[in-house]
């Protein structure tokens, strides 16, 4: 009954927690972890660096950034800039490994990908509004126009969603780098995740690109170098998680609660022994078929989004300006 476990999530540390509570190493894949206690940030690092790893992690061989904390849904802008300056950092550094023969000064990409009518799943879109864009100043008076030696040409695209255009995301931004080719495409999207405490809470920064959709299920081409020829870098955040792991969440506080009870505490004990995929997967066979396929997201998510949009957005512009 449990054969078939598989966790809906698009961040590699999820999939890397997955192996960890069934007590399992996977070879070719490596994690690091950083804590800042005083800003209350952690940063994991996931190098997938074989083949076999990243067929054991479902996930591309490459760098995976994932930088959490709960000041990411606080409304406050000095602890936005900072987070922002973070980010700018780490996406400094995957640009640099990833873009080590380019000298001078980059053309990049900016893909807002997402539904702007679908507040989840408007953070790519958002963050295209926020961006400043160069590259038409760059092109038309030149880098002095813009006043500093070193210009960047930055441009950013909305290619929507295939219910809009008719079209794969993956076809359209294809099409624009052939005719405008940047030196790099960073591609920006809404994520879904295993855990309900790292929605919008959670920033996940990757040198493999992206998979439009892949999160809630609806499969569409990737957004990555072998589709593209020139580095992509996605940025993702989780906005929204499976109805399976809302209740899996519920299940996992109502045996601790069993396991504090001297008359059930039996029960508890033998829900306990069930792992991870073994939970997840009877709780998916409970809720069918008329939850199984619904996503949660919170009810706030329309602010929510608004400042991580303005978050990204920032840490972008800081880093090209």
């Amino acid at each position: 009954m449990f054969k078939n476990y598989s966790v809906r999530t698009d961040l590699a540390i999820e999939e890397k927690e997955r192996f960890e509570s069934d007590n399992v190493e996977i070879p070719g894949v490596v994690l690091e972890e950083e804590y800042d206690e005083e800003r209350e940030m952690r940063v994991t690092r996931v190098e997938i660096e074989t083949e076999n790893g990243a067929k054991a992690m479902g996930k591309p061989t490459g760098t995976y950034l994932t930088l959490e904390t709960p000041n990411l849904a606080m409304p406050d802008e000095d602890i936005h800039m900072e987070i922002a300056s973070e980010l700018c950092r780490y996406i400094r550094e995957l640009i640099d490994k990833n873009c080590e023969e380019q000298t001078g000064d980059l053309s990049v990409l900016v893909v807002g990908l997402g539904n702007r009518d679908v507040t989840p799943d408007a953070l790519g879109p958002y963050v295209a509004d926020h961006l400043s864009v160069t590259r038409h100043i760059v092109k038309e008076y030149g880098k002095y126009a813009m006043g500093i030696e070193h210009a960047n040409m930055i441009s950013a695209i909305v290619p929507g969603v295939m219910g809009q255009t008719g079209m794969e995301s993956a076809e359209i931004v294809r099409g624009i780098v052939g005719e405008t080719h940047p030196d790099v495409v960073i591609a920006v999207d809404a994520l879904a995740a295993r855990n309900s405490r790292r929605l919008n809470r959670t920033v996940q920064i990757a040198d493999t690109g992206i998979h439009p959709g892949s999160g809630v299920g609806n499969h569409r081409s990737g957004i990555t170098k072998e589709s593209l020829g020139i580095p992509v870098i996605g940025i993702g955040v989780p906005t929204v998680v499976d109805a399976a792991t809302i209740v899996n969440d519920t299940m996992e506080n109502f045996i601790c609660a069993l396991e504090s009870s001297d008359s059930l505490k039996g029960v508890g004990e033998v829900l306990r022994s069930y792992n991870a995929g073994e939970k997840y997967e009877f709780v998916k066979e409970l809720i069918a078929p008329h939850l199984n396929g619904m996503f949660m997201t919170p009810k706030d998510v329309d602010e929510l989004v608004h400042h991580i949009s303005h978050t990204i957005s920032e840490a972008i512009n800081m880093l090209f300006s």
